[in-house]
């Protein structure tokens, strides 16, 4: 199936939009499973639903000339756009209260027991905005191990590095943001 992903994703990249309607039901549980880690670690009663994250995920990605390299690259791209999504809609929160209340995200996700249980959505890709800026490995690292719940080998494939470097940056990068977002504990 992945070799299927990535040729449909370079038939769309050359214009092929037929090949969008092939490949979305392909991976549309994936993407189903990941939108609803998202919804599920949000406020409870956001009004976005998964099949709604995904449908704006995939509506802001048809607008931009991203080159998919294989179903990783395009998952963690989609991963990415969902997370925006959320910060969007946060901020767009926030702003209609005048910057009343916090828009928080539960980080269960992380499956390690130095992550806050609660952090505010904005801090949150304020602390991702800095990592990858001073180390944009580990925020990738951080992108397909935390948003598209790869394992440690999938994600040393996807970035065609070691398991070891994956593990080692991994390990930095969740200390890093544990520190990060520990600086704020406003949720």
């Amino acid at each position: 199936m992945p070799h299927t992903v990535t040729i449909l994703l370079e038939k769309w990249k050359n214009g092929n939009q037929a090949a969008l309607d092939d490949l979305i039901p392909i991976i549309y549980e994936e993407l189903y499973r990941l939108a609803k880690s998202y919804i599920r670690g949000e406020k409870n009663n956001h009004p976005l639903q998964p099949t709604a994250l995904i449908n704006e995920a995939i509506v802001q990605l048809l607008g931009t000339n991203s080159d998919y390299e294989n179903r990783f690259h395009f998952i963690a791209i989609v991963a990415n756009t969902m997370r925006r999504v959320l910060v969007d809609y946060a901020r767009r929160e926030n702003a209609r209260k005048r910057g009343g209340g916090y828009y928080c995200v539960s980080l269960t996700g992380f499956k390690t027991s130095i992550a806050p249980q609660d952090i505010d959505v904005l801090t949150l890709n304020e602390a991702l905005n800095k990592l990858e800026q001073l180390d944009p490995l580990q925020m990738r690292i951080v992108e397909l191990r935390f948003f598209c719940g790869l394992t440690i080998k999938e994600t040393a494939q996807a970035l065609d590095i070691s398991t070891t470097t994956v593990t080692n940056e991994w390990a930095i990068a969740k200390t890093w943001l544990y520190i990060e977002l520990n600086h704020n504990e406003d949720c």
